[in-house]
């Protein structure tokens, strides 16, 4: 058992056996910081501006609403070095938690937004997917849309969707997905969830709505609304840039 994977083991013990006891941060390069209050309240109870630094930040403004609301099942949601933030209503969550329960993660803290971080750990980290390949699983093209492609690209997603039938997430939604280097913003396949990517200088950004965007960057030099299952990957830069 390598690092990572003993990381993940005490992680899903402490959520599963231990009474009232929660693991919400596990990375080396990746801090989870969670709490009850304004965004600016909980950014000062953390010190986030004095004893932090980031080249990237994912957030999110409330308790989940399809799945019971708590402030611990509140996203971000963490794993190691990822750290997940989503919109929307995961259909699929049972399938996907049980399938993903096979290879010995708990889904214990009761949030669709935990069933779509081991989703994604257990494709990046065991099975080595790409990220352009986890999005084909996870946010898979119909079989009529396969159809249409080239030989190709027909080959691969139709491997990945029989290789990985139970991992498709299913319902509205919009992801971001915070890794070492960069972050990754993916949309449902049917787009049923606003999904809004915009780039200023060295900046990138990625929200549910424009306005969420203008606030910080009010003037902007690209700004877009990318396809549904269509993933945006933005990575560093040699310097710290995205």
């Amino acid at each position: 058992m390598d690092e990572e994977q003993y990381v993940v083991k005490c992680v899903n013990k402490i959520n599963a056996e231990i009474k009232g006891a929660f693991a919400f941060s596990s990375g080396k390069n990746m801090g989870i910081f969670k709490g009850v209050g304004f965004p600016e309240d909980i950014g000062r109870f953390y010190l986030l501006d004095e004893e932090y630094e980031g080249y990237a930040w994912t957030s999110h403004g409330r308790y989940p609403t399809n799945t019971p609301g708590w402030w611990g099942g509140a996203h971000p949601f963490g794993l190691l070095d990822y750290s997940v933030v989503h919109n929307g209503e995961i259909s699929s969550y049972d399938a996907n938690r049980r399938y993903i329960e096979m290879f010995g993660y708990k889904c214990s803290l009761q949030t669709d937004t935990e069933v779509i971080t081991y989703v994604i750990d257990y494709l990046i980290r065991v099975k080595k997917l790409t990220l352009p390949e986890i999005a084909k699983v996870i946010s898979a093209s119909f079989w009529s849309t396969i159809e249409e492609k080239s030989e190709d690209e027909r080959r691969q997603e139709i491997f990945l969707r029989k290789a990985f039938p139970s991992l498709l997430i299913n319902g509205p939604f919009s992801i971001i997905f915070g890794f070492t280097g960069g972050i990754m913003a993916l949309n449902d396949r049917l787009k049923l969830r606003s999904m809004v990517c915009a780039e200023k200088g060295d900046l990138a950004f990625v929200s549910s709505e424009e306005c969420g965007i203008r606030v910080i960057a009010p003037e902007l030099d690209k700004i877009y609304s990318p396809a549904g299952g269509q993933p945006v990957i933005y990575t560093l830069k040699e310097g710290g840039a995205l």
